[in-house]
């Protein structure tokens, strides 16, 4: 039990933590919104509330206060008064100035950072002419073939004053180097970007199945980003730990939360193997999860992912830096839950869930568009969902208060009930790897991670929950509205985007004249070093031989066909 004194020793140390947030910095700005917060009716609101002083309240030291250790309240000591979660839309579609229109649309209207969806064939590591591409051109995101692609996309962005999110993981480290490519046109110091390239390996074995090779040659490949982006880009994070896939593909709540932080705890080891101190890689990691509809649930996963991964950094890695401790986590509201059926109401449900996420404490935020279980979304639908985080962040009051929710009897019984879950996981991963003991290449979470992959426990693990779910809607002890309950509806269809057929044809007359106008032989060139590095097992790093590539117009197509003569393809086995 937290004693009393305990309790006021804490309350104290956040208020020191609060009133140094408060004070003016270095150019005499204070960084923290001003004070007098009020509720809509002018009740003032304090920052943060706790227990009455002189009550002792059993396990609050699992809760404690926001900004300390274990973080369960939040990672800052002002909430969102002092850092409000950045509002970053997840877009997009087509070619990259259509992309690029879109994206400028967003920033104008109050966006805080750019999330870049990738189509299909550049998520597998595909040109778009390539057969397997074909009729896939920039429906599911946008098209990007070579640097010359990145220029486009980016087009009047400054990139060394936009945070970019890229969502790709199989292919991620070519396309970064595109990235790069396209600041250095720019004439921007990449010393000086920041954002988040996901690259998360892990999670496309045990959901999302969009690899290039085998695990080990994808773990070589992260591990060189880890170290490159620490020596010359140290704000912009290699890797975003992503849940948001094993969410969508079926998992539990407790899943999700599990298995992300245990790929997290791989990753962990992965730069430990590589030398890198454990201060400096895990303020490079950073972590992506699903909003799903059960409120409170939601809340409670955000919570106790805080939780676990600060004690695990602490008392597993020894973490003493209390940013390595930290997880930072962008989240998006469940796309899984949106229906075809009656799309308006997907309105509510991207609503409630984005303000699950908010009251978790996410550091950013995605809102998904009512149609977008149709279609990817129309410049109308892409603004509600905009409109939604806003008013969320302008109207409610939900930014006033550091975790409004901390104490609740609900809510902090829940927290601790998927700790315990996770844990429980945590525990079966490490000895599919043969335990902590057994002699291990990268770690033992690793090697039971990987061991997982190969016999096909995630997925299995997954299909029996997503399976389980879909028989209580079958038997109607789940409901969805519009599906099995409450059907009648007075609403039509709604207006979707199309992705004309001639967006491919003009990508491929595009990449075909790229082709022409490149000097070859300094494509020739990187692509033979580049075949050279990637057969030599002890090249230090890979990243500045891919970005001689990407410089020289390589397309994406030639780079990761050129380390797949080496690294080979991974098929999984059907039979599991």
């Amino acid at each position: 039990m937290a004693k009393a004194e305990d309790i006021s020793a804490g309350r104290a140390r956040w208020q020191a933590r609060y009133d140094a947030a408060r004070a003016p910095d270095s150019g005499g700005r204070c960084t923290t919104a001003p004070e007098g917060r009020t509720t809509i009716s002018g009740e003032p609101v304090e920052p943060v509330y706790g227990p009455p002083e002189g009550v002792e309240v059993p396990g609050f030291e699992r809760i404690g206060w926001p900004g300390e250790f274990p973080f369960t309240r939040g990672l800052y000591s002002t909430g969102y008064r002092g850092r409000a979660w950045t509002i970053r839309q997840f877009a997009g579609f087509g070619n990259a100035r259509q992309t690029n229109e879109r994206y400028r649309m967003i920033l104008e209207s109050g966006g805080g950072g750019l999330s870049v969806a990738f189509d299909m064939p550049t998520l597998m590591g595909y040109d778009s002419d390539h057969s397997f591409a074909l009729g896939e051109v920039g429906h599911c995101g946008v098209a990007v073939d070579s640097a010359a692609d990145m220029d486009i996309l980016f087009d009047g962005i400054p990139l060394s004053e936009t945070t970019t999110s890229m969502t790709v993981s199989g292919p991620a480290i070519p396309v970064f180097c595109m990235y790069l490519v396209a600041a250095e046109r720019q004439g921007v110091d990449t010393s000086v970007l920041n954002g988040t390239l996901q690259t998360d390996i892990f999670k496309e074995y045990i959901a999302q199945k969009e690899w290039l090779y085998p695990p080990e040659p994808h773990l070589r490949l992260i591990g060189d980003l880890m170290e490159y982006c620490g020596e010359n880009i140290p704000a912009f994070k290699p890797l975003s730990v992503s849940g948001y896939h094993i969410r969508e593909a079926g998992a539990t709540a407790a899943q999700e939360l599990a298995f992300t932080l245990a790929d997290g705890f791989g990753y962990v080891e992965l730069g430990l193997s590589r030398g890198l101190e454990v201060n400096r890689l895990a303020r490079g990691l950073s972590f992506f999860f699903d909003a799903h509809i059960d409120f409170f649930e939601e809340v409670a996963k955000f919570r106790a992912a805080r939780r676990i991964w600060a004690r695990w950094m602490r008392d597993r890695f020894g973490a003493t830096d209390e940013r390595a401790q930290w997880m930072r986590f962008h989240t998006q509201t469940a796309g899984v839950s949106l229906t075809a059926q009656q799309p308006y109401n997907n309105v509510v449900r991207t609503a409630t869930e984005a303000l699950s996420a908010v009251l978790g404490g996410t550091n950013s935020l995605h809102t998904n568009a009512l149609d977008e279980t149709l279609a990817l979304p129309t410049e109308r639908s892409a603004e509600i969902a905009l409109r939604t985080q806003q008013v969320l962040r302008e109207e409610t009051g939900v930014a006033n208060v550091a975790d409004p929710l901390g104490g609740s009897y609900y809510v902090e019984a829940l927290t601790d009930r998927l700790e315990e879950e996770a844990e429980r996981v945590f525990e079966r991963i490490e000895l599919m790897g043969g335990g902590a003991d057994a002699e291990h290449a990268i770690g033992p979470i690793t090697s039971g991670i990987l061991a997982g992959i190969d016999n096909g426990w995630f997925t299995s693990e997954i299909a029996e929950s997503a399976f389980a779910y879909q028989q209580a809607l079958e038997k109607d002890e789940k409901r969805i509205v519009g599906v099995n309950c409450h059907t009648s509806s007075v609403t039509g269809e709604v207006e979707t985007l199309r992705i004309s057929h001639e967006i491919e044809r003009e990508q491929n007359r595009e990449l075909a004249e790229r082709r022409k106008r490149r000097d070859q032989a300094a494509v020739d060139t990187a692509l033979a070093d580049l075949l050279t590095a990637v057969r030599d097992p002890a090249r230090p790093n890979l990243i500045p031989v891919i970005l001689q590539a990407a410089r020289a117009e390589a397309t994406l197509g030639e780079i990761c066909g050129t380390m797949g003569e080496e690294f080979g393809t991974y098929t999984e086995d059907p039979h599991l």
